[in-house]
């Protein structure tokens, strides 16, 4: 099973408020969540894969093609 994040092990991760996780979500501009009941979690393999499409090589770049 994979192992799931809260939002706050996210936010201290990351170094972002849990606020702009809750934005993120919002707006759907942030990893890939799941939500059990009221409670929002994150899978590691999400969160890694939302960190490697966000690479970039120069701040010119909007996205790096893989």
């Amino acid at each position: 099973m994979a192992k799931l994040l809260d939002q706050n092990q996210v936010s201290e991760r990351w170094g972002v408020s849990v606020r702009t996780l809750e934005r993120y979500r919002l707006t759907g501009t942030g990893p890939r969540f799941i939500r059990i009941g009221r409670l929002v979690r994150y899978r590691e393999s999400d969160l890694e894969e939302y960190v490697f499409d966000h690479v970039r090589t120069s701040t010119s770049q909007s996205k790096v093609k893989v």
